[in-house]
């Protein structure tokens, strides 16, 4: 690792004497007939993990997302929410990534998660793509971006962090096709053109063009808009040196745009989500056990001391600096929804230690321990992370293997579309909504249901199925929610009045049917809207 500040200097000047754009700088910065090293790693990565992605079981928050389409698939426009019979006015599930997979499956008749297991794919290429640029706004060594794709996937921790927007690469390839891994490709755009403004302009068409970026992120994955932002701004400090009134004119369009997009987002407000705290309690886990997760990319801390040295506005500096900020804030006020950028406040280490070492040889001894650094951390990552690609049949070595949730097409496909299912099993409350049916009790919070009403809602299912509930206390329930079936676990007993129908071949299951008024539910915002499972 050099410490010769000017000639770092100069020489990131000539890196950046010409602006590269378009198709070129995605896939190699340069015009060539031989495939730059991040076109074909990239494209073996993008292969091989969109194989591994289709084949992760539905499970966790795929459920929910899957309903989400469901739902704009039969109501565009005006959907109910994603997972209760009620109107969905309000949820910020209905962004215009939603929007737009809810028109594709009304355009072709997929179910909703055939769509979502189908954008995965899609996610991936925009995720690429854009760390691609981002990399290259910080140097033009051609196996930057490929070592910087493999320490992002790679370099976290010993301990598994499984969680939306975290992009390891076991959690990746789980949460691949979720808003937050688009949200966080489009986040690797934004930063990239904010960094080619920031340091050679632009016309106030590119300034606009970027701030409808930024509210697109916004409205895509709220929390990942917070680092997303956040690096904009770091990428604003640390490269725009030529201040005057028309470049504050310019950033000034860029953030009015932003604004502009998410106020004139029809599905939802993004932010009426500033003082909601419905969700604080489920990220208070992501501050536990945080050295196990995430001590591995501590390697890279070194090369942002040193770039803090040539530059102490340096983009990743600021970047870092100003997340653990956030991070620290969302620990100490208990808004603990802020611990979700965890995932992104890695980038910065991660991407300063590829560009590091993307550096020509000879090397000075201190680059050469980081190197082995960073390989004996990529083996030990890959250890943690390996059974994301490598499938059970063979492993040689016993890799832990993405969650295997029980799959519940069997119950959907006696379940008609819209009709409301009694169940407090974890999973399955997370699961059958993807089909088409909706709950009792959503297990999410959701900006269109307060959660005084979803905890109402919550004990009611808990009334039916406690054993010393009585027949009038349980047709209570039933008529007040227009339930039809219920979904028990294998040691809950089917009150007298249902009628079992169906058993989990997996989980045992018990799939019954209860009487309910014929004449009530005719009117629910999901019923006869919904489309079949598809299954």
């Amino acid at each position: 690792m050099s410490t010769t500040a000017p000639a770092a200097s100069r020489t990131e000047n000539r890196h950046y004497a010409r602006v590269v754009r378009g198709a070129t700088a995605v896939f190699g910065g340069h015009r060539s007939l031989r495939p730059s090293p991040y076109l074909v790693f990239g494209t073996l990565f993008w292969v091989l993990v969109s194989a591994a992605a289709w084949r992760v079981p539905i499970c966790c928050d795929f459920g929910q997302h899957a309903a989400v389409v469901e739902r704009l698939k039969a109501d565009l426009l005006n959907p109910a929410h994603p997972t209760v019979a009620l109107p969905g006015d309000g949820s910020a599930y209905y962004s215009p990534y939603a929007v737009i997979q809810g028109a594709f499956a009304q355009l072709t008749g997929l179910a909703g998660w055939q769509v979502v297991k189908l954008t995965g794919a899609v996610n991936l290429i925009v995720l690429l793509t854009g760390l691609n640029r981002a990399v290259k706004t910080l140097t033009t060594r051609a196996w930057a971006p490929v070592l910087a794709l493999a320490f992002m996937v790679l370099l976290w921790g010993t301990r598994m962090a499984w969680w939306s927007g975290y992009l390891g690469l076991m959690s990746l390839t789980g949460h691949l096709p979720f808003p937050s891994t688009f949200g966080i490709g489009l986040t690797f755009w934004a930063w990239a053109l904010t960094a080619r403004l920031a340091r050679s302009g632009g016309s106030p068409r590119a300034y606009a063009g970027l701030g409808a970026l930024c509210g697109l992120v916004l409205l895509v994955h709220p929390i990942s808009a917070v680092a997303a932002m956040t690096g904009v701004l770091a990428f604003v400090v640390g490269r725009q040196r030529d201040w005057h009134a028309r470049v504050v004119g310019c950033w000034a369009l860029a953030g009015a745009v932003a604004i502009l997009v998410a106020l004139v987002w029809p599905y939802y407000s993004v932010f009426s989500l500033v003082g909601d705290q419905s969700v604080h309690g489920i990220h208070e886990q992501l501050y536990s056990e945080m050295e196990a997760r995430f001590w591995l990319a501590l390697i890279g801390v070194p090369v942002l001391w040193l770039r803090r040295r040539r530059d102490r506005l340096d983009p990743l500096v600021l970047m870092f600096a100003a997340e653990v900020l956030v991070i620290a804030y969302g620990w100490f006020s208990g808004h603990y929804t802020y611990g979700r950028i965890l995932g992104l406040t890695l980038v910065p280490l991660q991407f300063a230690l590829a560009v590091e070492l993307a550096e020509p040889r000879p090397w000075p001894v201190s680059r050469r321990f980081l190197a082995q650094a960073a390989a004996v951390g990529t083996a030990l990552g890959f250890l943690v992370h390996g059974g994301a690609v490598v499938p059970r049949s063979v492993d040689p070595i016993g890799f832990d293997q993405p969650p295997r949730w029980p799959q519940y097409a069997w119950a959907a496909r006696r379940i008609a579309p819209g009709e409301v299912v009694l169940t407090d099993g974890y999973r399955a409350s997370r699961s059958l909504p993807g089909y088409g049916p909706n709950l009792v009790a959503p297990a999410w919070p959701d900006a269109s249901l307060p959660e005084p009403e979803r905890t109402r809602r919550q004990d009611a299912v808990h009334r039916y199925l406690a054993d010393d509930s009585t027949p009038a206390e349980r047709a209570a329930i039933v008529h007040e929610y227009d339930v039809r079936w219920l979904l028990l676990s294998p040691d809950q007993k089917a009150p007298r009045e249902a009628v079992v129908v169906a058993w989990g071949p997996e989980t045992g299951e018990v799939l019954a049917r209860v009487p309910g008024d014929p004449g009530r539910g005719k009117s629910s915002p999901a019923r006869g809207k919904t489309s079949p499972a598809g299954a």
